[in-house]
């Protein structure tokens, strides 16, 4: 259960916060921009435009990369087609992975790998295999990492991660990346993309999107009450529920995001989908076991011991606000929603860029899951 009185304890935040998510998701906004200056040292903004590449291959591990994989393609759009490359191997361990490139992939193609290890060796493999079929290779790794090293031996490009203050004398901190590990990975990777014209991502854009992410860790910071801080009322509304996202535009990746860090912070099941997909694929679970008429309250139930059921709550993100215009499924979804008596919580963005957008909701899902990890877990 949610403990709520920790959500307005500054002080029991911290103690609880044994990982330094809270840190870590605030500090977004600085490591966008000490990722930014590690780009132009090793030399991205310098590089001369040769052509957009025919198709860009993603190749990582974990939440963060899968995500930059997943940001780059929504905003490459049609532009070029990104393609994350999935591991096979018989553990999840990293030492146990293995990445193939495809068979068409040669000279006209980019691949990109973002890692917060660097320390796997199939990336390693992958970073050869490249080279020797004349692929672009670009990584952002720690630096001195093997992958770096690897990459460097090839003739590839690399940047050194960029990491928090707080980070580079932390071991726990480097075993288990925090939330701002996805722009550590993908600040560098925009500035590139920037270059070969797959999208707009110059100097100014990037400083825009720190800054953005400043004003989010300002309004969804710990000391921040509930009633005011978005990040700390969607952590209450989602605790004891089944978030179902529904997303809107490029905010796609943000919903596919927001799930997997609950999984992996929160430890919290969550579906996602894209509207207006997901109202007929989610719509049994509306009028299932987790719609909210489901499993009245038992007269048996021991209600000290025995957990609440689980029922469905929708999420619904959208990557504009509501007054920018423009076709929209968010009425059919309200409706879907509050026809079955299910309660919705919605996120929309100020105006901005695009990329100013996907990061005010990253930055909110971010802290919000955040926020559920810490008082689901209870007082230290």
């Amino acid at each position: 259960m949610l403990d709520e009185s920790l959500l307005d304890d500054p002080e029991a935040l911290a103690r609880a916060d044994r990982r330094g998510l809270l840190r870590g998701a605030a500090g977004a906004g600085a490591l966008v921009r000490t990722a930014a200056r590690h780009a132009t040292e090793a030399g991205v903004t310098a590089l001369e435009a040769e052509g957009r590449p025919r198709t860009v291959l993603v190749a990582g591990t974990g939440t963060a990369a899968t995500g930059v994989a997943d940001l780059i393609a929504a905003l490459a759009g049609a532009s070029a087609p990104v393609t994350r490359l999935h591991p096979t191997g018989v553990a999840p361990a990293a030492g146990a992975l293995r990445w193939t490139l495809p068979g068409w992939a040669g000279p006209v193609d980019l691949l990109l790998i973002p890692t917060t290890d660097g320390s796997e060796p199939g990336l390693a493999l992958l970073a050869e295999q490249a080279y020797r079929r004349g692929v672009t290779v670009v990584s952002v790794a720690p630096k001195g990492s093997p992958i770096a090293e690897a990459v460097d031996g090839t003739h590839g490009l690399v940047v050194p991660m960029a990491a928090a203050s707080h980070e580079r004398y932390e071991e726990e901190a480097q075993q288990a990346p925090g939330p701002g590990a996805l722009w550590a990975l993908l600040t560098p990777l925009l500035a590139l993309l920037d270059r070969v014209g797959l999208f707009t991502a110059p100097a100014e854009a990037l400083e825009k999107v720190a800054d953005r992410l400043d004003r989010v860790a300002e309004r969804c910071g710990p000391a921040v009450a509930t009633y005011s801080n978005p990040a700390k009322t969607l952590a209450a509304e989602l605790a004891d529920t089944l978030p179902l996202i529904w997303t809107e535009g490029t905010a796609a990746p943000v919903g596919r995001r927001f799930a997997a860090v609950l999984a992996e912070i929160a430890g919290r099941p969550a579906l996602a989908g894209e509207l207006p997909e997901a109202l007929p694929a989610h719509g049994g679970l509306l009028a299932g076991d987790f719609a909210a008429g489901a499993d009245p309250d038992d007269f048996f139930r021991d209600r000290v011991e025995d957990p609440q059921a689980l029922h469905a709550r929708v999420v619904l993100l959208r990557d504009r606000p509501a007054d920018a215009g423009g076709l929209t499924a968010a009425p059919a979804a309200r409706e879907v929603a509050l026809g079955h008596d299910t309660a919705i919580s919605e996120l929309e963005p100020e105006e901005g860029s695009p990329l100013e957008a996907l990061a005010e909701l990253l930055a909110v899902t971010d802290f919000a899951a955040c926020y559920l990890a810490l008082a689901s877990a209870g007082r230290p």
